[in-house]
């Protein structure tokens, strides 16, 4: 399982006082980029691979500036050209939100899905979680 911490930012509240919901999509994705550099180890644009097909975020409870936020990310599934990520934000050991998303191996090129190559699969195994309670 991966795990990245993110100290919430003063802008990321709303007239609430608490981090907005736009917020959590962004931290997620900031936390898969370990996942991103599995496909892509420089982050170079001109050689992405990778389309997300599908994203779910639910909120659990109130996010809070001040107190950092731990995001833990692990791979669930792996399919021919296609892996489900489960996402979880946790604040002060309580789950504040959990979400999951579809990435698929894509060649921007030709516009079309692609087999995952068996290096990558290997890596994305070595993240997959069968228990995903995360608790």
């Amino acid at each position: 399982m991966l795990n990245e911490e993110i100290k919430p930012r003063f802008s990321e509240l709303d007239g609430l006082g608490h981090i907005n919901n736009t917020t959590l999509p962004i931290w997620f994705e900031h936390a898969r980029t370990p996942l991103f550099e599995i496909f892509n180890p420089n982050l170079e644009l001109n050689n992405w691979n990778l389309i997300l097909k599908k994203m779910d975020v639910e909120f659990v409870a109130q996010i809070f500036y001040g107190k950092n936020i731990v995001v833990k990310t692990w791979v669930e599934h792996i399919g021919n050209s296609s892996f489900v990520v489960q996402q979880q934000a946790w604040q002060q050991d309580k789950l504040v939100a959990k979400g999951s998303c579809v990435m698929i191996y894509f060649n921007y090129k030709d516009e079309k899905t692609e087999t995952i190559p068996d290096n990558c699969r290997t890596q994305l195994e070595g993240l997959r979680r069968l228990n995903t309670d995360g608790e």
